[in-house]
Parts: structure tokens; C-alpha cells; sequence
């Protein structure tokens, strides 16, 4: 996931922002935590309930600004999209989370996040939501990596993982991991426990110490799972059927199998280096996508990685869509979602 520099767009999207239903008036007191409605009036839920639908003839598209990452919920049926809205340094707390159905079109614009953001600190409780980079939905929630501060740049950013309810989209807890400006990804275990990338340095003066993949326990305790090589700016993780550890680097074309006692214990190779995104089907087969080279590697135990998609632009987190049996991955700056059918025995 790569961090865009758009200062002068960026600053535009948040004037925008500012100047939406809210603009002019002071935020309101204390007000009942509450996520947006479905496409269709009012947007913001009524104090009587009362809601219509967009009628049945109507797609509506879009939604999606800035995303780095999505997941799958099951029972709606839907693609949880976090956007990560302005940076830091151009507005706090400007982010949000879009339902988007199996064919792209919207289910609901603003689900966490329909508020502007002066108004979500009088929310109970108070919605923070300020940037976020991989997420996952496990155990009933939606985890994101989200950081906070980095506002100037002499105000340190601290990463933050933050917790959602999937049935109410209330903040269900946070954990904060100072040694960490940022996170990348994530993958969280059935049990809670989190693994986190920090892709870390670039270029010729990088240093491999700064490559890392963490592991915060549920009870929020946080430590480096694995360091440096064979790690080289890592980017996407996630966990196989047998509870070891994936991970995809950015800086060349491997895909790094580690046991949970952090061991290395198989290296494979997507088609394409520079990689984001990484799902793991229920039959082990892996599927990369590349955020720098545009392809989406297919790579299947005993057989060369093969590259089933092309010219996808900044191909970023992917997610897998059960309900529909397609990869679904956002676009990042492109501000959009690419879709790819699979075979219906890659299940």
C-alpha cells in the first residue's frame, strides 16, 4: 500500500468535506452513536425511523476514496470497504466505511463515518477514524489499521488499531502500539491475536531492521514476530488453513510461509514482484496482487505462479468476495474496485 502525495487535490477533497451538510454550524451536543442508512433518504437515520430505498431501477456507483484494503461480511453479503479520505496533515478524523455490493455498485455510501468529523466527537461513544490501511473482519468485528497524530511533520504518528462491531458499527476497543508509526496490513487469528506488517524502509540506504511483521496478543501486548530478511518492505499477510503466517514483500516477488513460532518454512514466487494483496483459498491456493506491476499471480502448490489479471492500476489489498466467488480489489489513488471472477471449483 503506498502512501500518495496529492497535497493540492487532497486539499480540495477537504474543502469539499467541510462545506457538506454541516458547513456553517457548530457541532451539536451529545448525540447517540448512529451509521449511515443504505443508498436511498435520508441518508442519516431519522429520529422516527423513517427510511425508502433507491428505487429497484437505480445503480448507484462510486463510494470509494483513497482505499487500501476491504473485506468480506457474510451475513449482509457485502464488501466492507474502509477510505481512508484526506491524509492527517489535511484533516483529522475524515475517514470512512462504505458497504459496496457483489456487482460495485453501492449498498451503502457511509456506514461507520456518515458523520463530518466535527461532529463525531459529540457521537457516544465518539467515533476516531483518521486513515486507515489494512483490515480484516474477525469474531464479529472489523479491525483497521489506523494511526494517529502525524498531523506536522514534527508530530509523531502512532499506529492504531481500531475495533468495530459488525452488527452496530460501534467502536468495540483500540490498540495503540507506540513503537509503530504506521501499519500496513493486517490478518487476525480466530483467536484475536493480530498480525501486522510495517513495510519499512525503501531504497538503496534502507534499513532491513526497519522491515518487520508484529504480533499483538488480544490483551493488547504487542511484539515482532519476524525482522529483516527475508522480509524486504513487507506488505500483504494473512493466515493458511494450518495457522502459519503469510506474508507478500514489496521489494521482490516472494511469498514467505512462516510457522506461529515465527520460523520460515516456505518461500514461493508470485509472477510479479512488488506485491500488495494476498488471499488464501481453503485449498491452499494463494492469490498475490501487485500494488507496483498491476498483475494478480495465481500460485498453486508444485506448479509456477501464474499471472491471471493484468494492467490492474495500483492494485492494493485484495479481498476475496465468497458470495460471489471474485477477488475484489481496490484501486488506491484510482479511487475504485477491480473485480475478478474465479473458477467456481476455486472455492
Amino acid at each position: 500500500m503506498t502512501r500518495i502525495n496529492c497535497m493540492t487535490a487532497l486539499a480540495a477533497m477537504a474543502a469539499i468535506v467541510v462545506a457538506g451538510p454541516m458547513a456553517g454550524q457548530q457541532p451539536q451536543g451529545p448525540q447517540p452513536f448512529s451509521v449511515g442508512n443504505r443508498v436511498g433518504l435520508p441518508v442519516t437515520p431519522s429520529a422516527n425511523g423513517a427510511f425508502e430505498p433507491v428505487s429497484s431501477n437505480v445503480k448507484v456507483f462510486g463510494a470509494i476514496y483513497s482505499a487500501e484494503s476491504c473485506s468480506y461480511d457474510p451475513d449482509r453479503g457485502v464488501i466492507v470497504v474502509p477510505n481512508r479520505g484526506v491524509p492527517q496533515n489535511v484533516q483529522t478524523n475524515n475517514a470512512w466505511v462504505s458497504f459496496i455490493n457483489h456487482d460495485g455498485s453501492v449498498h451503502t455510501a457511509r456506514w461507520i463515518g456518515v458523520q463530518n468529523p466535527p461532529e463525531r466527537a459529540t457521537l457516544t461513544p465518539p467515533l476516531v477514524l483518521n486513515e486507515p490501511y489494512g483490515s480484516d473482519i474477525a469474531n464479529g468485528k472489523l479491525y483497521v489499521a489506523d494511526r494517529d497524530g502525524g498531523t506536522t511533520p514534527n508530530e509523531p504518528s502512532v499506529a492504531v488499531i481500531r475495533q468495530f462491531d459488525m452488527k452496530t458499527g460501534v467502536p468495540a476497543g483500540e490498540i495503540r502500539v507506540d513503537r509503530v508509526a504506521w501499519f500496513n496490513d493486517i490478518e487476525v487469528a480466530n483467536d484475536g491475536t493480530i498480525y501486522a506488517t510495517q513495510t519499512g524502509d525503501r531504497g538503496d540506504n534502507a534499513n532491513p531492521a526497519s522491515w518487520q511483521v508484529w504480533k499483538i496478543e488480544p490483551n493488547g501486548t504487542a511484539s515482532i514476530f519476524v525482522q529483516g530478511a527475508p522480509l524486504l518492505t513487507p506488505n500483504g499477510v494473512a493466515i493458511d488453513a494450518q495457522g502459519n503466517v503469510v506474508v507478500v514483500n514489496i521489494g521482490n516477488d516472494e511469498v514467505l510461509t512462516f510457522s506461529p513460532a515465527g520460523k520460515l518454512i516456505r518461500t514461493e514466487r508470485a509472477a510479479q514482484a512488488g506485491n500488495d494483496g494476498l488471499v488464501i483459498m481453503r485449498d491452499g491456493t494463494k492469490y498475490v496482487s501487485s500494488v507496483v506491476n498491476g498483475g494478480v499471480s495465481r500460485i498453486r502448490s508444485g506448479r509456477p505462479a501464474e499471472l491471471i489479471a493484468r494492467n490492474i492500476p495500483s492494485a492494493a489489498s485484495m479481498c476475496y468476495d465468497a458470495g460471489a466467488n471474485q477477488l475484489v480489489i481496490p484501486m488506491n489513488p484510482n479511487n475504485g474496485l477491480a473485480f475478478i471472477r474465479l473458477p467456481s471449483d476455486r472455492r
